[in-house]
């Protein structure tokens, strides 16, 4: 069918398919890591969310004969908003290229309109991790994102402080190494050292089953050498067991390689790190899941059809608690 005979209604069946074959296409790298829980926003119920923590002491306390037990402690911890905001494009198709069999322009139009919300998302989420170190950054439209926690800090720190006790913990690894065994141990042992509740209380450290990198080749190299190979790749040996094969899920979060308008930056190539699906406290609220809008004529005279993408969510962290980090530039 040419465009030429295509009704609006069509046009939107079109888009509306395309855009599905894009969405079920695309890599939602970041969206789909674990990093971040997802949370559906209802409509007509806000355009915010509190997040919070709650702990509860350890253990329990000696009861003697006759004696009350005694109360358990609960704390309360950081908070932190969630809050909405929206993205959205449009893109107009002219009298002509409906008419004159411009086909393939519209095709490519459409296709490229198709995955710009679900870009967007994917880079306002790396960005937190391009820039763990930092309280804000500027995005591409000059907008300052807030990155800090509950906390007051940024999500990678050294210094995380607690509600009810004068323990601090870290969660970016001493000296920032690169990818290696040795790196990968030091990142555990630093993960399960600095697990606390709000109390100072150490904690059994959590299930950390994600290891993210960017996609620079040598570093994603490395990693699926110590993920994927069922004999450890630091022996020739092919019967000694890979203690790391199966153990974690390596996600490839090319957008952290990025500036927040989009340009390459090569400075972040090695930044890597580790994070607990379970223990996360970082979060993604979708009040808008990316959609597009139908087809309308254009009330300016110019006989242009528009269209459009919108999507609406918020990205927030309310501690590092879950979330370890390697800048992989040396740094101490």
């Amino acid at each position: 069918m040419e465009l030429n005979k295509l009704t609006l209604s069509d046009f939107t069946a079109l888009f509306n398919v395309m855009w599905i074959d894009n969405v079920e296409s695309m890599r939602r790298n970041a969206y789909e890591s674990g990093i971040w829980k997802y949370m559906s926003i209802p409509e007509n119920t806000g355009d915010s969310r509190r997040m919070t923590e709650i702990d509860l002491e350890q253990y329990a306390s000696r009861k003697g004969e006759g004696d009350q037990a005694s109360r358990a402690r609960i704390q309360q911890g950081y908070t932190k908003d969630l809050l909405s905001y929206r993205v959205a494009k449009d893109v107009g198709i002219s009298f002509e290229e409906r008419t004159q069999n411009k086909y393939q322009t519209v095709i490519e139009r459409l296709t490229n309109l198709a995955k710009l919300p679900i870009n967007s998302i994917e880079l306002d989420l790396s960005m937190r991790i391009a820039n763990a170190e930092n309280t804000s950054y500027t995005d591409k439209d000059g907008v300052v994102i807030d990155t800090t926690g509950g906390d007051a800090l940024a999500w990678a720190s050294t210094a995380h402080t607690l509600k009810a006790s004068t323990t601090t913990y870290r969660n970016i690894l001493a000296n920032n190494p690169v990818p290696s065994r040795g790196a990968f141990e030091a990142m555990e042992r630093m993960n399960q050292e600095n697990s606390y509740n709000q109390f100072g209380e150490a904690l059994p450290s959590m299930p950390w089953d994600i290891i993210f990198t960017t996609d620079d080749p040598q570093v994603c190299n490395l990693v699926s050498e110590y993920l994927e190979s069922s004999g450890s790749p630091d022996f020739t040996n092919s019967q000694v067991k890979n203690v790391y094969q199966y153990k974690y899920k390596h996600v490839r979060l090319p957008r952290i390689m990025f500036t927040a308008a989009g340009a390459r930056d090569t400075t972040k190539r090695n930044r890597w790190g580790m994070a607990s699906s379970e223990g996360t406290t970082a979060y993604i609220g979708v009040w808008e899941e990316p959609h597009t809008l139908p087809f309308e004529v254009t009330t300016d005279r110019t006989d242009n059809y528009v269209t459009g993408v919108r999507a609406g969510y918020g990205i927030c962290h309310v501690t590092g608690r879950g979330f370890s980090i390697s800048y992989g530039d040396g740094t101490p």
